[in-house]
């Protein structure tokens, strides 16, 4: 069986990752940000090589907040939050399986590009001396 999934570069790997929610007052944190969704404009989202790709992607992730310690990456794709599937959502969908307030652990299943091609794509975005 392959673990091909389409709209994604061949060297993606796939990470499961826990994030413990941090409790402040009412709210319950996840030091993340997403972008993306089937309602959005792919060819907005900087982090796919598929500009056709709608999936949810982290944007954003707060230093020493729960995401950060829980090792997710700038750049991963949200494959399952909790078991749900999150290839064909909405922004809104997505945001609100996210922040269930009767859940405090998120477990996401994420595809990110390999190491390889992290550094390969990072290079590629400074201007050379």
């Amino acid at each position: 069986m392959s673990s091909f999934i389409p709209g994604q570069p061949l060297t993606a790997v796939v990470q499961r990752i826990q994030i413990q929610k941090l409790r402040q007052g009412d709210n319950l944190i996840l030091g993340f940000s997403i972008g993306g969704g089937i309602d959005q404009d792919p060819g907005q989202n900087p982090f796919s090589d598929d500009k056709t790709d709608k999936g949810i992607y982290v944007t954003r992730i707060t230093p020493r907040g729960p995401a950060d310690e829980a090792g997710l990456k700038m750049g991963d794709k949200l494959m399952q939050v909790n078991g749900w599937d999150m290839t064909m959502v909405t922004h809104d969908q997505a945001r609100k399986r996210l922040t269930k307030k009767n859940e405090d652990v998120v477990r996401l299943l994420v595809t990110r590009r390999s190491l390889e091609e992290a550094v390969k794509h990072s290079m590629g975005s400074y201007p050379r001396q």
